[in-house]
């Protein structure tokens, strides 16, 4: 049976303590802590050379790490203006095409901001953006890559549990990547119990399907929020924000999943994601 991934996103402020300088030496590293997933950061745009995506990559490999990426933030698929059309296409295709040396087979995209736009015409327009996406990637054969549109902390941009599991559920080439700070922030702190958690999970279910469900990308990460959402990633020493993992494992390992968990602490991910790990394994013991 499939077992869940634990990995960070980018590299800990320890990888560098550590004298590491190149993360071709990230997936070694990781996986003498246990860990068995990394996600490279595009975010600001995809600025890594073939040459270094392959020593990443071929590192991955030998070491059983998971390898994802995730896309520019730039990318707003609710927007409807022809020339941001076309560039969320261009940035999810220079991910896709970095994605294939890495070994990448999950890229994660931000929904977008829904701007002065009603919500429903914000989603229509999402609905068209994410058909032109996959089109591109068909057209130009880079179809390796999952696309996992995550759910986002703030309340003014699309991201819901209920809206991501609505784009999702058009393709089944999509997967939802489940953001479960983000998802505590838009709420206001209910996504801390296990009720909360399996009522998210019988959603996901009800929407996209049980085997989509079970292998679902997550990131995890403390994150401070306000009345407007999201503010700012934290640390698992922060003892005010949460979200608590333990509810998230005790509710992954009841019903079997194999989700891949992301760690996006401030600074701590890859130990923050090892302490997800452990907590993880010590439900499946009891």
């Amino acid at each position: 049976m499939a077992e869940p991934k634990f990995g960070p996103a980018g590299n800990s402020e320890s990888f560098a303590a550590a004298g590491f300088k190149k993360s071709e030496d990230a997936p070694a590293w990781l996986a003498q802590m246990g860990l068995t997933a990394f996600e490279y950061q595009c975010g600001r745009g995809v600025r890594c050379g073939e040459e270094t995506a392959l020593k990443i990559g071929a590192a991955a490999k030998q070491h059983g790490i998971q390898m994802s990426i995730h896309a520019p933030y730039f990318i707003n698929l609710s927007s409807e203006e022809s020339e941001r059309m076309e560039k969320n296409v261009g940035y999810v295709l220079e991910t896709a095409r970095l994605a294939v040396p890495l070994g990448a087979t999950r890229m994660v995209v931000h929904c977008g901001g829904q701007g002065k736009l009603t919500r429903d015409r914000a989603m229509r327009n999402s609905h068209e953006n994410v058909k032109n996406i996959l089109r591109a990637l068909d057209e130009a054969h880079l179809t390796g890559c999952a696309i996992c549109l995550e759910t986002m902390g703030k309340k003014s941009v699309l991201g819901t549990a209920e809206e991501v599991c609505e784009l999702v559920a058009a393709d089944d080439r999509l997967l939802p990547c489940i953001d479960f700070g983000h998802l505590n922030c838009r709420t206001g702190g209910h996504m801390n119990t296990r009720e909360e958690v399996k009522a998210l999970f019988d959603l996901m279910e009800n929407t996209i399907g049980h085997e989509r469900t079970a292998k679902l990308h997550a990131h995890f990460s403390h994150i401070e929020y306000n009345d407007k959402g999201e503010v700012r990633h934290l640390t698992f020493a922060d003892t005010v924000y949460g979200p608590d993992f333990t509810p998230v494992a005790e509710e992954t390992a009841a019903r079997g999943y194999a989700p891949t968990f992301i760690c996006e602490s401030a600074g701590t991910q890859a130990e923050d994601a090892l302490a997800m790990k452990q907590c993880f394994m010590a439900q499946t013991e009891k």
